[in-house]
């Protein structure tokens, strides 16, 4: 009898290494997959190298002066070394940046069309439509110049930019920056609404454990540039150095004190 083969991922990282400026190493052979359909969370403090690990797969790294020195990374099967940023997008990999950066000076309308220059006409609309079926709030401040839109609102503008791609590996780094919980929790649940009915994976970048946990299926945590830790998003929310270290103790451990702990992590044993 044949065995099943497993699936391929979408999005595979192979022991990737990335230098900056030649000299500092940011993440040292750090594996991940994502994926068809999938939502998966990279959890970690803040330096711990997800946001590096993010612009790998984009190809952002250039731009500050970054390199993928070891490995690979591989979309739908193909290697993207030496691929730019612009073909990236055009393959149907978008990040959504870390601070939202919208275009404060254009409306909510005018960022969603400038978004949409490697789509025809036709697509632009259909895709701006969809992004208003999802955040409602921004239709109804489509006329309003961007700059003036609370922080919640900046966060939907800048995932409905990215839906103006019409990707198909959606990655977002640090949406529930400076946001209300219920924020969060409402921006949380339309990701996971779209990775639902638009068939996208996601890539989640978080700090806050205790939201991503709640929406992905599985996660990797990552520390000083290392993955220490895979598994399903329940087993992690069940792990008691997680619990402790990451998710919040009793003692009031959280992602901004984890660098002072004591206690011995058993995942490092």
């Amino acid at each position: 009898m044949t065995e099943p083969t497993t699936p391929r991922p979408l999005l595979s990282l192979n022991s990737v290494e990335v230098i900056y400026d030649k000299t500092s190493l940011a993440i040292k052979g750090v594996s991940i997959d994502v994926p068809e359909r999938g939502m998966v969370a990279l959890l970690g403090a803040n330096g711990a190298g997800k946001s590096t690990t993010l612009r790998a797969i984009s190809g952002l790294l250039q731009a500050e002066r970054g390199l993928v020195t070891r490995g690979e990374v591989q979309y739908k099967g193909q290697n993207l070394e030496g691929l730019s940023p612009q073909r990236r997008v055009q393959m149907g990999i978008v990040q959504v940046l870390e601070g939202r950066r919208v275009f404060e000076h254009l409306t909510p309308e005018e960022n969603l069309v400038a978004a949409s220059a490697v789509r025809g006409r036709a697509d632009m609309v259909r895709n701006r439509d969809k992004v208003y079926s999802y955040f409602p709030r921004l239709h109804q401040r489509r006329s309003a110049l961007a700059g003036y839109l609370s922080g919640g609102e900046q966060q939907m503008l800048a995932i409905g930019r990215a839906l103006m791609t019409q990707p198909t590996l959606l990655m977002l780094d640090e949406p529930s920056l400076g946001l209300a919980p219920f924020l969060v929790a409402e921006i949380f649940d339309i990701v996971r609404r779209i990775n639902r009915e638009e068939g996208l994976s996601v890539l989640l970048v978080e700090q806050n454990a205790i939201a991503a946990l709640e929406v992905v299926s599985h996660g990797y945590l990552i520390e000083n540039g290392r993955v220490v830790m895979h598994d399903s998003a329940e087993a992690m929310k069940e792990n008691p150095d997680i619990q402790d270290f990451y998710l919040g103790s009793k003692e009031g451990h959280d992602f901004k004190n984890v660098k002072h702990y004591r206690r011995r992590k058993r995942w490092l044993t």
